[in-house]
Order: C-alpha cells, then structure tokens, then sequence
C-alpha cells in the first residue's frame, strides 16, 4: 500500500509540474504572466480547489504523438468557492503543448460545463490556446462542437465568464464568444487566424495586436467587457463581476451589508446636472452619488461610450444600470449603443437584475451611415429588449426624452414598471424647435415679426407639452421627484416591486431582431 501511494503521489506531484520549470519560466513567468494552477488558486478562496480528471491522458498515437506526454491534457479543471460560493472552473495549461484544445482536453471542460450546469454554478473559464489541435484530425473538431452546443444551451442558465490571458487563437475564440462576459489582459489577444494564417491564406501583413488585441476588441469590436492591467487584476475584476450575479437563472442575485442610508438624499446632483438640455455632464457621478456607497461596476466602459452599462448595489441589492451618456454624441443612441444596451438588458433579465434606466438622450441617431448600418433592425434590439424583460424595470428621465429614444430606453409604453422625471426634464415625440417648426411654420412666415413670433409660439408649446406636466398628467410618468431624492425614490420602487410576476403569451421563443 505505501508504494503504491508513494507512485500515485508521485505521478500526481509531476502532472501538477505542467510542461516542466523551464516551460513554465519562458512561457509563462517572463511574460509576467501565472501558471494554469496560480491563475486558480488567485481566483478562488483559499483551499477550495477541488481538482477533476488530473491523470487524464490523450489517447492520439499519430505523428509522433504517442511520444508526447501532455500533463492533465494541457486543462486545468475544477470547482471551488468565491466569497463562499460554489464556482466552476477550468484554465488553459500554455506550458502543456500550448494549451491546445485535444479531444481529452475538450472532455474535461465538457464535464466542467454540465456539472456547473446541473447544479446551477456559474463557470469560469481561463483561456490561454493556440487552438485546435491539429494532430488529432477530427475528434478536436467533434469536441468543440460540444462546447459552443453548451455554451449555447446553457446560456442564461448559469453565468459564463471568460478570462482571456494570453493568445486565444481558432476555434477556441469561438466559446468566449458565446459567453456572458470576456476579459482580457492588456498584452492578451483573442482571434480566429493569427498573423501567419492570415498572410498565408490572404497576403495581408499584421499584428497579434491589430487582429485581435485587448484594446482593439474593447474599443472597436465590442468582443471585449473588460480590460485588465495583468492576470491578478483580472482575476480580482472576475471575482468583484461575481459578487453582482446569482449562481444561476433560479435564483435572485444575493443581498449584501451595506453602511449606506436607503433615505440619503443627494443635493449634488441638483449642482453637477445643468438646467439646460444642451450643456453636458458626465452621467457617471450621477450613478455614483445614488447607488450603495458609491460603487459600480462598468462593462464595455471603453465600446460606444455614449452609452453606459454597469452593474451597482441600491440598499444592498444588485441592480443593472443603463444610462446614456451626454458627455459623448449628447447621448444619442447609435446602432452599437443600441446593441450594447440590448445585450445588457437580457443579460439582467435571465438572471433576476432588476434594470435601471437613466435617460438622458435626443433621439436614435439618424442618417445613411446608420440606415446602412441597419438602425431599423439592429436599433430595435434595445426596444425588443425592454419590452421583453420581466424584471422590476424603473426609469428615471434626468433630461432629454425626445422621439424614439424615450420609447425604447424603459417607457411605460413597453412596459416599464415605474417611471420618475426629474423637473429639468424634457419629454416629447421629437426635439422641441423640430416640432415647433413644423406645427408653426405658417404661423411664423405670415407674422409681422417672424423672429419674434417663432419665441412667442416655442415658449408657449414648450411649457405646455415639454416639461414633464404634461407627461405626468396622461400618466406616462408615475411622479416629478427632485433630483436629490432620487436615491431614495428608486430604492422604495424596488421594494415594491420584489415580488413582481409578469406572464407573457406563451411561445416557444420570440424572433430577436439578430
């Protein structure tokens, strides 16, 4: 018995050794980079790793590979705990045949996925490949079917994140790309072909960077939620994007402590937000002066930053926020902004995020670029999002409120729950001048005083059918709170709508405006 313990101690201790110091110091450690297991034990609590499949082995014996010895099969998989609660996990092993994806490789994270599955945990999944791999012909291929088909089937079922910490080359870009958030580091890059493939395939000269860097897949793709300064900084952002999330579809998002008073009133926000409609300010201190302790955490805060998606605490309880932001375009919601915030919104619903909307937005943005882009369809996702959703849904109108924007962002026209005005807020069916100068444009071409006839006619449409009187009056708002109660006014909405039930006519699903 004592030998054969030594040997399994043994065999154990010299898989968990990866592609050995060398590999591990070239690869890994000189790039400022963790191992597969350091990644892990950072991410999880201390002393939960529960390890699976250790001595799986490939079972390949073409081209030289029944040679090769691929430690654990290049994947590091598991479950543990964060803040105490039950997570899966699994991390690409780079010094391990670079971490690619085999048949036994993928048979790992299958078993991952639908445990995490069948209990309702969320899965983590730390990504660092150079794809396929191709020694094994077809039975990759079958593997990664079965991934994305998991990918698929589980989303909103259980949270998916994935961490992209080094290059993310092939088909294994393909399954951050059907999860619920991607993270990179800043000297990480995700794509389908890299530079070499490219060139071969196309003639085109490029960079890891240009393909498929973090900062081009924060700024310009969208690919990216997150960039983070290194591998720990990603690893603390995940565990924090936790903390916001239920483990699955089944449960509400949990409840935190918080030294935070629900009644605490706000007069900044009657200083940091101007009267008038035309001068920007930076939404964000708005979000930061009303939610708990002034904290949120932002996705995508570098992609179409005239949109804002973030998630916050109110008294203690996870909420999503949407926001437009008048500091970039004057808030208008262009065909990305849309998508961002559509994507947002179902996020939130599947997993029990009440939505908050602050409005701040004149209209969809117009124009051939944008009826080319698709606006019609691609525009409507932020209104099919809304609509749909069955969570509290509260919208505070900060500002501007004009034409399709005030429809699609949280009205109670689709279904808003609760809708709030500030004073200052303008509501109306298009721009205030664009309305008046086509109801009074003859009236103004035949006055004496043109000039002074159009102000006469503005200011008295303006104060009858702009500010938000007239809204209130046809209940389209449910109330004109000042600014400062605004904290205040949100919270008591979400108390009241805790229990909320909304049933839909059945169907098997809707037809998203993809």
């Amino acid at each position: 018995m004592e030998d054969r313990i030594k040997e399994l101690r043994e065999k154990k201790e010299k898989i968990k050794q990866g592609g050995g110091a060398e590999a591990v110091e070239r690869l890994i450690h000189q790039k400022g980079m963790l191992t597969a297991r350091e990644r892990i034990d950072e991410f999880l609590d201390a002393g939960t790793f529960v390890e699976f499949d250790l001595l799986v082995t490939h079972h390949c014996t073409h081209f030289g590979m029944d040679r090769k010895e691929i430690p654990a099969e290049g994947v590091v998989t598991g479950y543990g705990k964060v803040d105490g609660r039950q997570v899966f996990v699994y991390a690409q092993d780079f010094t391990a045949l670079g971490g690619s994806f085999g048949e036994m490789h993928g048979k790992k994270i299958i078993k991952v996925m639908d445990l995490a599955a069948r209990v309702g945990a969320p899965v983590v999944q730390i990504c660092h490949s150079g794809g396929l791999r191709l020694h094994e012909t077809l039975g990759p291929m079958e593997l990664f079917g079965w991934l994305f088909y998991r990918n698929s089937i589980y989303s909103g079922v259980i949270p998916q994140i994935s961490l992209i910490m080094g290059s993310v080359a092939g088909g294994q870009a393909y399954s951050p790309g059907l999860t619920d958030f991607i993270f990179m580091t800043e000297n990480s890059s995700l794509y389908i072909a890299g530079p070499a493939f490219v060139k071969a395939q196309t003639g085109e000269e490029t960079t890891e960077e240009e393909l498929g860097g973090a900062m081009m897949h924060a700024t310009e793709s969208g690919v990216c939620d997150l960039v983070a300064a290194d591998d720990r900084d990603c690893l603390q952002q995940a565990r924090e994007l936790l903390s916001y999330l239920p483990s699955n579809n089944r449960e509400l998002p949990p409840v935190v402590p918080v030294n935070d008073d629900p009644e605490r009133e706000e007069p900044d926000l009657e200083r940091i937000v101007p009267a008038n409609s035309k001068v920007a300010f930076d939404m964000h201190e708005v979000i930061r002066l009303i939610v708990d302790e002034g904290r949120f955490f932002e996705v995508k805060s570098n992609y179409v930053v005239n949109m804002i998606t973030c998630f916050a605490r109110m008294n203690g309880r996870t909420v999503g926020i949407v926001a437009n932001q008048p500091m970039y375009m004057g808030g208008v919601i262009n065909v990305p902004a849309a998508e961002k915030a559509a994507r947002f919104v179902r996020f939130c619903d599947a997993f029990n995020i009440p939505v908050i909307s602050l409005q701040d937005s004149p209209a969809f943005m117009i124009g051939p670029e944008e009826e080319r882009r698709g606006m019609i369809m691609r525009g409507a996702k932020l209104l099919y999002s809304f609509a749909n959703a069955t969570v509290p849904k509260i919208t505070v109108i900060i500002r501007k409120a004009f034409a399709g924007a005030t429809i699609a962002q949280g009205s109670k026209y689709i279904g808003a729950d609760q809708v709030f005005a500030w004073p200052i807020a303008e509501i109306c069916s298009v721009a205030p001048d664009t309305a008046g100068s086509v109801i009074f444009k003859k009236e103004i071409q035949q006055a004496e005083d043109p000039k002074k006839k159009e102000k006469e006619l503005f200011s008295a449409y303006y104060e009858k059918f702009v500010k938000p009187y007239h809204a209130a009056s046809l209940q389209q708002i449910d109330d004109i709170i000042e600014p400062r109660a605004t904290r205040r006014t949100i919270i008591n909405a979400l108390e009241m709508l805790a229990n909320k039930k909304e049933e839909r006519p059945w169907r098997k699903r809707g037809i998203y405006p993809l």
